[in-house]
């Protein structure tokens, strides 16, 4: 078949590499190119483990005080509150022990294998030299915090996650860049990491032109629908038509979810990290800080840390504090390590209210298919997502579960009222 993927994020690189890999005629259209967006920008670590939702039980309690604080990874602007309150409506009332337990055994069977995933899709091409096993760790000031922290890896625990619990000084035996920044550290097994993840995603995409892709920059301004399927992009090189068309935009998908009747709660998380330059010592994992919930990754020549959340649109441009934060931040917790100078970046992370990515067709019918809502995990499990969608193309049956991720759940139900609707 002819096929369009729509976004070259990680996940719309995958999916077109395993539709290619398929047999199918395939073209990838994006704005800015490859690797340009959340898939630069994000922390570079391959989560296996990423089970638990931002939203658990407890977090509407918390979350008022966090807002009010400048040494909170949660930022709003407030001037986009009245837009986003029917969003955080409905994405706080999912911050419970049902919706958790849920979350973790859909997102586990997702990415559970996602290092093996990256794996094969980036194998023999120029984009293997990015990957790596590291162990994904975890940091906290005192073993009390851990203790407290025990709800979420109690659910990491059911869902598989196979960690280990070190004091903080035996494990700076191994990673000594971090010196008595942690009491305790737990470790965790079967994750991996990239080491310059926009660099990445670029190497599969020009591995995918290479043999015989097409890569089309261009602005998607619209869509075509009729019957209630797409039928057609409009791009501002005029309209683009395909057998198949698989939406992996990002945070930019909801316009066009919306307009094919699939009313997901869907919201822009702005992510941030800032990036240390040559510095003089290198950590050899990728480390959360469990009390700032940012991550501090190894990368190709920096160090980068990333991580916070805020809510504020699509439009407006960065904002100061969550940079701030993480610079006094990683002050505090490396303060022996020179660097040549700081760079900064702000992206948007996808986020459905429920934080469950969307994979599937749109319609019974299956000409277009969604690929995004990835919201923390979207590098994790994209190889994974391109490769169902292209299975699902093929007629194959996934060896998972998709009900949790479809995107027919969403789809608005209008009801029929006798005499009334004909």
């Amino acid at each position: 078949m002819e096929i369009i993927v729509a976004g070259a994020g990680i996940v719309g690189v995958s999916t077109a590499i395993w539709l290619q890999r398929a047999g199918h005629a395939v073209t990838l259209v994006d704005r800015e190119g490859p690797g340009r967006g959340t898939s630069h920008g994000n922390g570079g670590v391959l989560a296996a483990g990423a089970v638990v939702p931002v939203t658990t039980p407890g977090l509407m309690r918390r979350a008022p005080g966090m807002l009010f604080s400048g040494d909170q990874p949660l930022f709003l602007r407030w001037s986009y509150l009245p837009r986003l309150l029917p969003f955080l409506t409905r994405y706080l009332s999912h911050a419970n022990d049902v919706h958790v337990r849920r979350y973790a055994a859909a997102m586990g069977r997702l990415l559970h294998d996602s290092v093996d995933q990256h794996a094969a899709l980036c194998a023999g091409t120029d984009a293997e030299k990015y990957l790596g096993r590291e162990d994904y760790c975890f940091g906290y000031a005192t073993r009390a915090a851990f203790d407290a922290d025990g709800y979420g890896w109690g659910v990491r625990r059911q869902a598989g996650v196979r960690f280990d619990v070190l004091g903080g000084a035996e494990y700076a035996t191994k990673d000594p860049v971090w010196g008595d920044a942690f009491g305790c550290v737990v470790r965790c097994r079967d994750h991996g990491r990239i080491s310059d993840p926009g660099a990445y995603v670029r190497a599969l995409a020009d591995h995918f032109v290479a043999q015989g892709g097409i890569l089309h920059l261009t602005e998607i301004t619209d869509i075509n629908v009729a019957d209630g399927d797409v039928t057609a992009l409009l791009t501002s090189d005029g309209l683009m038509t395909a057998d198949r068309i698989i939406f992996a935009l990002g945070p930019w998908s909801k316009r066009i979810a919306h307009k094919l009747g699939v009313e997901v709660p869907f919201e822009s998380e702005r992510g941030y990290h800032i990036e240390l330059t040559n510095p003089s010592a290198m950590p050899v994992n990728p480390v959360m800080v469990a009390a700032g919930k940012f991550v501090v990754t190894p990368m190709d020549g920096r160090i980068r840390a990333a991580g916070v959340i805020e809510f504020g649109g699509l439009d407006a441009p960065p904002s100061r504090a969550p940079f701030d934060l993480l610079r006094r931040q990683m002050a505090d917790l490396l303060p022996g390590v020179t660097y040549d100078d700081v760079t900064e970046w702000m992206g948007h992370r996808p986020a459905p209210a429920d934080s469950l990515p969307l994979i599937g067709a749109n319609t019974v019918g299956g000409r277009s298919y969604s690929a995004f809502g990835h919201q923390h995990v979207g590098l994790t499990g994209g190889p994974k997502t391109g490769r169902i969608i292209a299975d699902l193309i093929g007629g194959r049956g996934p060896n998972i579960d998709l009900a949790p991720f479809d995107p027919q759940k969403h789809v608005a139900r209008q009801v029929r009222h006798p005499g009334r609707d004909r």
